[in-house]
């Protein structure tokens, strides 16, 4: 737990900065919260239940805002004339990032940090911290596109106890477009971009719906993507996770 301890302190020691800095300033807004739920099961010739869970906080203050993400999977499946149910899944995945607000116009100095932990990647955590520039590239009525991008550093262990520790740029982009008051599209896309041909690069995106039922409660399709530049051993660079879930805004 070394990587993560590090990433912990390394927001602490930033946090700490700001708020000696001057008095905390008077939130705009108090708090958002996004949970969502899924669960699937199936019976037949394949058994298989699956659950997903994600958490997103959102701060936004004054001079700063801040954005805390948690996203979980966990698949237990069992196949025709087998005897035992076996886990197919386990992915844990952590993320802040918190901006420092330059101006009125959406832009900002951001640090960030991740936590990956995938038991059938072949690795035991893949986590990075970097900081950068943020800023929003359009705004109309219906629709937004904002992005950050900055140099930061990676280190990962796999599961024989390999270290790799490498220098990453990581970029994100976020498009938002409301097709109606009832209906979202959302495209998120990231990467940690290893400066080293030879090094592994991560990215993940997400494709995502969302429906309003009745008001705060909404269903979400989404589609999300896993891809790693080098696998390890027998491991596919790509994985991919479709899922219809509920979600409950605060």
């Amino acid at each position: 737990m070394k990587p993560l301890r590090t990433v912990v302190l390394a927001f602490g020691a930033y946090f700490a900065t700001l708020s000696y800095a001057e008095e905390p300033p008077a939130p705009l807004e108090p708090l958002s919260l996004e949970l969502e739920l899924g669960l699937i099961s199936i019976t037949g010739n394949t058994e298989s239940s699956a659950l997903r869970t994600k958490a997103t906080i959102k701060q936004d203050f004054k001079e700063w805002k801040a954005k805390y993400q948690g996203d979980f999977l966990y698949k237990r499946s069992k196949n025709e004339g087998e005897s035992e149910t076996k886990t197919t899944a386990h992915k844990t995945f952590l993320s802040a990032q918190s901006d420092y607000k330059l101006s009125e116009e959406n832009s900002s100095v951001f640090v960030y940090g991740s936590y990956t932990d995938d038991r059938f990647s072949g690795y035991e955590y893949q986590n990075t911290i970097s900081v950068g520039y943020s800023g929003r590239i359009f705004e109309d009525e219906s629709s937004f596109l904002d992005y950050s991008a900055g140099p930061g550093y990676s280190f990962s262990q796999t599961d024989e106890g390999e270290e790799d520790k490498i220098a990453i740029v990581h970029v994100e982009l976020q498009y938002k477009y409301e097709i109606n008051p009832n209906v979202t599209f959302q495209q998120g896309i990231s990467t940690d971009a290893a400066l080293e041909s030879n090094k592994n690069s991560t990215s993940k995106s997400e494709t995502s719906v969302r429906v309003k039922l009745i008001g705060n409660l909404h269903m979400k399709a989404a589609y999300s993507l896993t891809h790693n530049s080098i696998a390890l051993e027998d491991k596919k660079k790509t994985d991919g996770t479709a899922s219809v879930i509920f979600s409950y805004t605060f």
